[in-house]
């Protein structure tokens, strides 16, 4: 009974009262610690890192406490090296402290690519094919030749380029095409006294080439020189470019 009384007297209540107050306000400021603390529940706008180098856009993420992964690369010759071409989440996108940002960048260095074979093949399909492969036209020329705006020579820094060569990606790419007029007739050379191998030179340096080559029996082959040509040499007689010419040698 009187422990009945006491449960209800004024005194017991209010310090049961008290206790709840005291209670609730210590709940109440652990929670406002851990929130100043760990920032549990807050969101940030997501930095713009994209077009700045890649040392640059760590240190920004970093002071946001936020972490970032590269996904990919890609490469614009245009765009500085090294830097932030692309950023997910996109910026001002609010994501919580601690969320990984993923970069795509821009490569140091660009890929390569086989160069394909233009030799033979018309400008405008030359273009093209450049294009798929990702290289770029350089400096047209021309040069004497029946088939007009043909590629007769492709050309990477100045020196001729051979299919399959590994070349970077962007690289510009120098053809030589045919001026559709030819060189017309010219004067027969003179190939007497010349190796096989000197006249077969001389030969393609004209556009021409050399047609049978007779050895005499019993020579030796490297060393033979020509004795006789067909047609004959003659300062008044004229060839058209592309025909050949027998050789005789001993």
């Amino acid at each position: 009974m009187k422990l009945f009384r006491f449960l209800l007297s004024k005194v017991f209540l209010t310090h049961i009262l008290l206790a709840f107050l005291l209670l609730f306000t210590l709940v109440l400021l652990m929670f406002n610690w851990l929130n100043s603390h760990t920032r549990h529940g807050e969101s940030m706008a997501v930095p713009d890192i994209r077009g700045i180098r890649l040392e640059q856009a760590v240190d920004v993420l970093q002071q946001k406490n936020l972490r970032y992964v590269i996904i990919d690369s890609v490469f614009f010759p245009d765009k500085p090296k090294n830097t932030v071409v692309d950023q997910n989440p996109l910026p001002e996108e609010k994501v919580k402290e601690g969320r990984a940002i993923y970069l795509t960048l821009n490569s140091l260095d660009p890929p390569k690519v086989k160069m394909p074979n233009l030799i033979d093949v018309s400008y405008r399909q030359a273009q093209t094919i450049l294009l798929s492969y990702g290289l770029k036209e350089g400096k047209i020329s021309y040069k004497p030749d029946l088939a007009q705006n043909v590629v007769l020579e492709q050309l990477w820094n100045g020196h001729l380029v051979l299919p399959e060569t590994q070349v970077p990606k962007g690289s510009l790419i120098d053809l030589v095409l045919g001026d559709g007029l030819g060189k017309g007739d010219m004067m027969i050379p003179n190939l007497n006294g010349l190796t096989y191998a000197e006249a077969l030179f001389v030969l393609q340096a004209d556009g021409l080439a050399i047609g049978i080559a007779t050895y005499d029996e019993g020579v030796d082959k490297a060393t033979a020189r020509v004795y006789q040509q067909i047609p004959a040499f003659s300062p008044d007689t004229k060839i058209t470019p592309g025909q050949s010419i027998d050789i005789s040698l001993r």
